[in-house]
């Protein structure tokens, strides 16, 4: 199981690093982390906070911190609500750390399918920042396959696109591929590779390596 896991990830990373050395300007390598806590609150609903950190500029310096919590509501078997707010400091190539607060509110509905998983997630977010506060969109489709032969690992693939009204257009495309394992009750792990498509910020086009420690007391 250990050989398959940081095969994948060495694999990723290759990648990504060969075409972080021969992107244009306007594009990324980056390294996305973050730290999530989820806290039982009864039977149909949980306390998430996740801490995040991105490092950019070909992972040379911390671009991106932020601090979120939210609450998952579980309506039935097959569809949750999650309202959330997360603060975010950003540090650009070049300029001031710039903030922003952002409200959300996320449904997600789970296929009633057995044998593999699917989920639709459907999430509107106000990004409250100066000197213009914005709406966006977002749509992410998640496909999970368990791995019989790898016992509590699973083959996960998305795909996200966002809606950003202050530009009245689709805006940003992200595909991600990866390995997700539990290795306790109280403990999981996410290591995956995302690319991010977006020609309206700059950088906007990212090679991404990612990883997402659960932890669940």
């Amino acid at each position: 199981m250990n050989k398959l896991f940081f095969a994948l990830w060495f694999l990723i990373f290759s990648i990504s690093s060969s075409a972080a050395q021969t992107s244009a300007a306007d594009e990324d390598f980056q390294s996305w982390n973050d730290v999530q806590l989820t806290a039982p609150m009864g039977k149909r609903a949980d306390f998430v906070l996740t801490g995040t950190f991105r490092f950019g500029d070909k992972v040379r310096k911390t671009v991106d911190q932020r601090i979120s919590v939210a609450f998952n509501l579980k309506i039935n078997d097959w569809l949750s609500v999650q309202p959330g707010y997360t603060n975010i400091t950003m540090t650009p190539r070049i300029g001031r750390n710039r903030t922003e607060n952002r409200l959300s509110l996320a449904a997600t509905y789970k296929f009633p399918f057995k044998k593999f998983g699917l989920f639709n997630r459907a999430l509107f977010e106000r990004r409250l920042r100066s000197p213009v506060n914005a709406t966006r969109y977002r749509n992410r489709i998640l496909f999970e396959l368990p791995l019989k032969k790898f016992y509590d690992t699973r083959f996960f693939a998305s795909d996200e696109v966002f809606y950003d009204w202050s530009l009245n257009r689709w805006s940003r495309n992200r595909f991600a591929v990866g390995l997700g394992k539990t290795i306790n009750k109280n403990l999981g792990v996410d290591v995956y590779y995302m690319r991010q498509n977006d020609g309206t910020t700059r950088p906007g086009d990212l090679h991404i390596i990612g990883t997402t420690l659960k932890v669940r007391p």
